[in-house]
């Protein structure tokens, strides 16, 4: 199976954070739990460290999925949302500044 993208802000991420993110698991302790039951792999290796430093590039599998560690792209990290922003916020002022 081929992984799919999850853009990550930093440089790196920890392996824990990394497979919340990727939707590879719901909560923090699923997380802590499958890293350390060695159901998590990095780069097609078991690692069981939840804190492992994670960069562009890297491959984590779980659960029949896996997802490669992307970097966000500038529009991607300048990207605003309407729909959850602040109702007394104006786009059109944040746009033209």
């Amino acid at each position: 199976m081929q992984p799919f993208d999850v853009s990550i802000r930093d440089e790196t991420i920890k392996l824990g954070q990394f497979i919340k993110l990727a939707n590879l698991v719901e909560t923090g302790g699923q997380a802590k739990d499958a890293i350390a039951d060695s159901q998590v792999t990095v780069n097609g290796v078991v690692d069981t460290r939840r804190g492992k430093t994670l960069r562009e590039g890297d491959v984590v599998g779980f659960g029949g999925q896996s997802a490669r560690v992307v970097r966000a792209t500038a529009e991607e990290l300048d990207y605003f949302d309407e729909a959850t922003a602040d109702d007394d916020f104006d786009p059109e002022k944040w746009r033209n500044m």
